[in-house]
């Protein structure tokens, strides 16, 4: 019987082309605009590091002015000291801690068809690597070691690689960057993080960086201060050194704690800290600490803007504009059958068999339109992407998407066609014989 339904119902759709490509267009455009929308907030919000999120957290300390804030009305910065970073790691008071920070560096290979070129560095310790689960491809991070004694050596990142020794296992292998030779150690597979959870200092959808060294190497090589930088003190000299024994604040400190037992020990072992640092003469201010896991400190710094949450609102109101549409010609469609309706229950059909197949030609047309709007969000991604190029790798198109397109479209036509459908079969039949 289904099969019957069905075929009647394509071929009233065949029938009536026009009308039925209008609908599915309407359809269409309304799923699109929610798709789009939807793509947004679920590529920008989605986990970066599945299945420990909410146990890597970011830790803030406030050793900032007596006399303000360092984020109004009375947070802490958000960043923290090359004296604390260090101190903190150096403690090892969680699973992993790292502290990190983004420089840059002219990197200058010795071979003449490679072009000299400007790399984003990230100078960090070597638990950044397990802690946020970057995939590697050749090698692994520098060991402990490496760290302490500050070697020159050096992480790539896959397109690093790619760049300077066409994606050959280049562990082992030499990098002139930052004025000194650099010795790789390791090289990572893709790796895209969305968003770039770890440092927001550029944007939540800034590009990873090209190499990583050890955090030791930033006062040796005298490396830029990029990201968030803030300083506070007013006395400080020209010298770059200054900057490892003041209060300015540049670096990102996260840990990994296991469980609750840990979170409160490590929160004391925090509010210990500071408190010897207060009998030192650090930390001004009153106690301030905090701990955000990853999801709220996404959360914290808006990753997701309210303007992308109003749009999406805004493209539901679309898509109810267009089931209105969508209803009313779907009126005339079925109006346009009231005479075969008569006939066919005269005959004996019932008003739900009726209901069934308009149901099923309903359902044919939401698929159709969730064509139409699958094109057209493919075509509305595309050009976000030419728009935006830095969300260019983030925003694609998934199964969970995907799904997303047919289903709404389906519910949606199935909305659009109930009060139509019912109002035909409810019309007597007498009536529309004479």
């Amino acid at each position: 019987m289904l099969n019957y339904y069905f075929t009647l119902a394509w071929r009233s759709i065949h029938n009536q082309r026009g009308l039925s490509f209008l609908i599915s267009s309407t359809l269409g455009l309304g799923i699109a605009a929610c798709t789009i929308t939807f793509a947004l907030i679920y590529l920008m919000s989605s986990d970066p590091v599945p299945g420990k999120s909410d146990r890597i957290f970011r830790v803030q300390m406030d050793n900032w002015s007596p006399n303000a804030a360092a984020i109004a009305p009375d947070l802490p910065p958000e960043e923290v000291s090359w004296r604390d970073a260090n101190n903190i790691v150096d403690a090892h008071k969680a699973k992993y801690q790292s502290a990190s920070a983004i420089t840059w560096g002219m990197v200058t290979p010795q071979e003449d068809n490679i072009t000299p070129f400007l790399g984003l560095v990230r100078v960090t310790n070597g638990e950044f690597f397990p802690m946020f689960r970057l995939p590697f491809l050749y090698g692994e991070a520098w060991d402990n070691y490496a760290a302490n004694e500050a070697e020159y050596v050096v992480v790539l990142s896959k397109e690093t690689n790619d760049k300077l020794f066409q994606g050959e296992n280049s562990v082992g292998r030499t990098v002139p960057m930052l004025g000194s030779l650099f010795t790789v150690v390791g090289v990572l597979d893709e790796w895209h993080p969305t968003p770039k959870f770890y440092d927001l200092s550029y944007g939540a959808f800034y590009k990873v960086e090209d190499m990583y060294i050890p955090l030791g190497l930033k006062p040796t090589l005298e490396l830029p201060h990029g990201g968030v930088y803030n300083c506070w003190e007013t006395d400080l000299d020209d010298g770059y050194q200054t900057f490892f024994s003041s209060e300015c604040t540049n670096f990102q400190l996260w840990v990994e704690l296991e469980d609750n037992q840990d979170i409160t020990e490590y929160s004391q072992y925090i509010d210990t800290y500071v408190q010897q640092q207060k009998a030192l003469g650090r930390f001004p201010r009153p106690m301030n600490n905090q701990l955000f896991d990853l999801p709220q400190w996404l959360q914290y710094k808006n990753v997701v803007g309210n303007d992308i949450y109003l749009f999406f609102w805004l493209s539901f109101l679309f898509l109810l504009v267009c089931l209105f549409n969508a209803a009313s010609l779907l009126s005339t469609s079925f109006i346009n059958k009231t005479k075969e309706v008569a006939v066919r229950r005269a005959l004996g059909a019932s008003q739900e068999n009726m209901l069934s197949q308009f149901f099923i030609e309903t359902l044919i047309l939401g698929v159709m339109g969730g064509i139409v709007g699958l094109l057209l969000s493919v075509v509305g991604l595309e050009g976000i992407k030419l728009l935006y190029p830095r969300y260019a790798p983030l925003i694609h198109l998934d199964v969970t998407l995907i799904s997303f397109t047919f289903f709404l479209s389906l519910v949606s036509s199935a909305i659009a066609g109930t009060i139509p459908m019912f109002k035909v079969c409810n019309l007597p039949p007498a009536q529309q014989l004479k």
